[in-house]
This record gives structure tokens, C-alpha cells and sequence, in this order.
């Protein structure tokens, strides 16, 4: 979590207000704005870049739409040149945030686990839904004319997952088969494969390309409301625990007083006419402070398949 003020921001980096250290710190914060203003053509004002990754919940062109109006709204808020870059991928997102050197993501559960032990990324916010929950959890669903009411049912069967950085769309699945005696999911399953996104896990399952299907909950309710199909020949067999809602996390080394002012944007947008408009935009009613101690859930799951944060690996697909 960051502090409120701006000595504590420092404090919380390490640096003691008054020391040498703490001089050197604003005088290289001066030069790189100097720097960057020398940049610029006349009459123009230099704004610091601020790129924000998403992970591919939904199709890339829709994820995409949703985030812009609120880049440029903390763009506009912040002063900051917010961009948007989007991962094809999940389990391409840490390699990805320090190769592309982005500054936050918008982590799924398990990707923050995961980039929190290994290279140091911090949590700040989450959304809060219209409905007022700020958590998620898994589904696993068949068609409901597949005969499939059990994991003795599933031998042999398609099996349909989100992305193996997912934790509604694979961990929970593996957990949920390792409870019913299932340790080696892909010789159980007659086919495994894995889908991208929410959505064409969901639309696979529906159209017959798999037999069994996992997602994330607000994606398949979403998707629900838009196609009655979905609700009328589709069942839900489990769920896994509520874990916490897309997240944005910020590099280690970020400028604190950076994200103090992306933090502070983003809890305060329901107080502001523009700002409850674009939060509308993205189904959300506010942002609200995340902490580490909200993902236990992920990491206990991780522990049930025999992994922790530092060990776990991407299975080959």
C-alpha cells in the first residue's frame, strides 16, 4: 500500500527527508523533468509516458475500448501521457512488463501473485462492480445435454481452459479435479487445450468445440446477459473462492510520487462527474486500496497443487 503524503512516500522508499540521499533524490527528480521539458517543442509542456498493460480477459479489441476513456482520464487528472499496451497472452505479462518497461498492469490474481514474488511489483487498487463486490471467482460449466454431472464423467472429455497464468480459467479446474482424485489432468482428459480469453472459453463450450469449459464469473454473467443462450444450455458444476478483482500494480522502482498521484486518481474518480461516467463505461462503481494480504486465496490454491508463488510454472500447452 502507499502512504498519503509525500514524506511518507519517500520514507516508504527508503529515503529520510533532510539527508544527503533525500537531496539527491529531488534534485534527480528536477533534472529528469528539465531533461524531459527539453524535449519538447516550444510553447509545449513535457508529460511524463505512463504505460499500463491489460491482460486479455476479453477480446484484445474490446479490452482495449473499455480502458481507453479511463487512460485519458488519469491522463487529464494526473498530467501523465497514460498509454495502454495489451498482452495477447497471460503467462507473457512478466516477461512482458519488464521487457516492454511498462510501469502498471492491470494483473489478474494469479499473474500478481506471481509478479509480486518475482520481481517486486506492488498492488494499489482494484474495482469495485456496480453490484458492489470487489472479488471474482471461477466457474466450471458444461452444455447441459453433455451427461457430464461429475468429474467421473469428464474422462476422456474436451476440456477447454482460459490460459495457464488464469486462475478462474486453470487453477481453479486443477484443483477442482485434484479433489476428486485427478492428479494428471491431460491423461484424465481426452483433450486439453487452452483458449486465450474468458470469452472463448465460454463460446467454446456453448458451441461444442469442448465438452468442459472454465471462466471467469464476471465475464460469464456479462456474457449471459447479452446471450440468453449462454444461461439457457450452459450449467455450472463449481466455483471456486472469492479471490480479488483485476488489480493495478506499479513497478518496484517507481517514482513514488508517480504513483501516489495514479492511486489517488483512481480512488477518488466516483467523486467526480467525469470520472463516474468512464467508471460506468467499465461496469465499475469505484476503485478501492488492495492489499497483499487480499490474495491469499490464490496462494492457497497454488499450495493445493503443489506449487507456491516462487515455483510455479507455465505447464506446456
Amino acid at each position: 500500500m502507499f502512504p498519503h503524503s509525500r514524506t511518507a512516500a519517500l520514507g516508504w522508499m527508503g529515503v529520510r527527508p533532510g539527508s544527503i540521499v533525500f537531496v539527491a533524490f529531488i534534485l534527480g527528480i528536477t533534472l529528469l523533468a528539465a531533461g524531459a521539458r527539453a524535449e519538447t517543442r516550444p510553447g509545449e509542456e513535457a508529460k511524463t509516458a505512463f504505460t499500463i498493460g491489460l491482460i486479455p480477459e476479453r477480446n484484445v479489441f474490446k479490452q482495449m475500448e473499455r480502458y481507453t476513456p479511463l487512460a485519458e482520464y488519469l491522463s487529464r487528472k494526473t498530467g501523465l501521457d497514460v498509454k495502454l499496451k495489451i498482452f495477447l497472452r497471460y503467462e507473457k505479462i512478466i516477461d512482458g512488463f519488464v521487457s516492454m518497461r511498462m510501469d502498471g498492469v492491470f494483473f489478474g490474481s494469479l499473474t500478481y501473485v506471481l509478479a509480486h514474488e518475482q520481481i517486486g511489483v506492488r498492488v494499489l487498487v482494484r474495482p469495485e462492480r456496480l453490484d458492489g463486490s470487489s472479488f471474482y471467482h471461477g466457474l466450471v460449466f458444461v452444455r447441459k445435454d453433455s451427461g457430464i454431472k461429475h468429474v467421473a464423467e469428464m474422462r476422456g472429455k474436451r476440456f477447454a481452459f482460459v490460459d495457464p497464468a488464469s486462475a478462474a480459467g486453470f487453477l481453479l479446474p486443477l484443483v477442482y479435479l485434484r479433489s476428486h482424485g485427478v492428479k494428471d489432468y491431460k491423461s484424465y482428459l481426452g483433450e486439453t487445450y487452452f483458449t486465450g480469453t474468458n470469452e472463448d472459453a465460454v463460446y467454446d463450450v456453448l458451441n461444442g468445440k469442448a465438452d468442459i469449459g472454465a471462466a471467469k464469473n464476471s465475464v460469464f454473467w456479462e456474457m449471459a446477459a447479452a446471450d440468453k443462450r449462454i444461461r439457457e444450455e450452459l450449467k455450472i458444476l463449481t466455483r471456486s473462492p472469492d479471490m480479488p478483482e483485476t488489480a493495478l500494480a506499479v513497478r518496484k522502482d517507481l517514482n513514488p510520487q508517480v504513483g501516489l498521484a495514479i492511486r489517488d486518481a483512481l480512488l477518488q474518480m466516483q467523486s467526480d462527474p467525469l470520472g463516474r461516467t468512464v467508471l460506468e463505461g467499465l461496469g465499475m462503481r469505484r476503485f478501492i486500496p488492495t492489499s497483499d494480504a487480499d490474495y491469499a486465496p490464490v496462494i492457497s490454491y497454488l499450495h493445493q497443487i503443489g506449487y507456491s508463488p516462487k515455483n510455479y510454472h507455465f505447464p506446456a500447452e
